[in-house]
């Protein structure tokens, strides 16, 4: 049996949006991989921006590596992707279907965005009998695995709905971020960044910390999508396009597929009634079976409505993850096994009772929710 893990932390040093505690959020499990999970360092890869020097987090490299990651796991294999940075959301395109309406999405270092869908289809692809464990301390990461089963959460993913109601709510967000008005205010942040800057509060213990949440509003990342791309002339209804644009096949799959929909646009009516299909760039249409990402566990550090926070300790200059922390304490409070249903829950008393308003979830199939959490 292999044991293999894939890292990710992201601080996006010097910008306005700036974290402090993801890069050390993959080093303490990194760390715990090997030391309580009999991890091989070299079969751990860690993909940081703080350091020049190796390779950066970006769009391309970190769905490489995931990829790759699966790829290689074969049935018995324990597989972890660990992800810290921030997260955002993008209203649902017209003519395509997603169990929030909105696409959840993590932020690479370079802005190319890794979207819910894509996620599904890669978690996917992991051999029956192979198991891949995500832990995103992010927002909105409740969501992050489309069609994943909500086992803990309140974001109700699997909660039925008309094809037809969410296909016409998806036209008229469309149009509203098409005239550059937000169809939810609480998406939409000051192009500086302002709401991500840093407040001061208090834990139960006394300790005095610093907090800004890993949560990127569409102001905020289009003013660093138009910084890393030079692009200045994007709208809330075209960062798909751009993304396109600028990152062609290295952008999302599912991004491609957005913007094929919407260059035919009578395809996406067309296949509430027909089902499911997939188009290609050149916007050409077939059919496809669903897929299911069945074998994928999801520890999430938030709902898909929640916002994770970054914590600095101003005492000691210690910084993390709210959600990351709260694992690791778990963890070093036992030697035990953890089930992935218990870590969920206790996560939530500890951030609960830290005065912390995220509540984490769990999503996964029915067989994987009392298992021991990662092996």
């Amino acid at each position: 049996m292999a044991k293999k893990a894939l890292l990710i932390g992201i601080n996006y040093p010097g910008t306005a949006v700036e974290l402090r505690g993801c890069v050390n959020d993959v080093r303490r499990m990194q760390k715990c991989l090997i030391d309580r999970y009999g991890f091989s360092n070299k079969d751990i890869t860690v993909l940081i921006d703080t350091d020049k020097t190796s390779i950066q987090p970006t769009g391309k490299n970190i769905r490489e590596a995931l990829k790759k990651l699966i790829a290689e796991g074969e049935p018995g294999d324990v597989l972890v992707f660990h992800y810290s940075g921030h997260g955002t959301r993008l209203p649902t395109e017209e003519g395509l279907f997603d169990a929030t309406d909105y696409d959840e999405c993590i932020t690479p270092c370079d802005m190319n965005l890794i979207t819910d869908n894509e996620f599904r289809d890669m978690v996917a692809e992991v051999k029956k009998g192979c198991l891949l464990t995500i832990i995103s301390d992010s927002c909105h990461s409740g969501g992050l695995i489309e069609e994943a089963k909500e086992q803990i959460g309140e974001s109700y993913v699997n909660k039925p709905r008309s094809r037809i109601v969410t296909f016409l709510v998806s036209i008229v967000r469309s149009l509203l971020t098409t005239c550059g008005i937000s169809s939810n205010d609480s998406q939409r942040g000051s192009g500086g960044g302002h709401d991500s800057f840093t407040r001061e509060s208090e834990l139960e213990d006394g300790e005095t910390v610093d907090m800004k949440t890993r949560y990127l509003p569409l102001d905020s990342y289009i003013t660093l999508l138009k910084e890393q791309t030079g692009q200045t002339d994007i709208k809330y209804g075209k960062i798909r396009q751009t993304l396109v644009k600028v990152f062609g096949q290295d952008s999302s799959p599912n991004v491609m597929l957005s913007n094929s929909v919407k260059r035919n646009a009578h395809r996406g009516l067309l296949s509430m009634f027909v089902g499911k299909r997939e188009v290609n760039t050149d916007g050409a249409g077939s059919e496809v079976k669903s897929k299911h990402p069945n074998n994928g566990i999801l520890l999430s550090g938030c709902q898909t409505d929640q916002r994770s926070e970054d914590v600095y300790v101003t005492r000691t200059g210690k910084s993390y993850g709210a959600f990351s922390d709260a694992i690791q304490t778990i963890l070093s409070g036992t030697r035990k096994e953890i089930t992935n249903k218990e870590m969920v829950l206790r996560a939530r008393e500890i951030l609960k009772k830290q005065k912390f308003g995220q509540r984490p979830g769990l999503y996964c199939h029915d067989r994987y929710v009392n298992i021991p959490f990662i092996c």
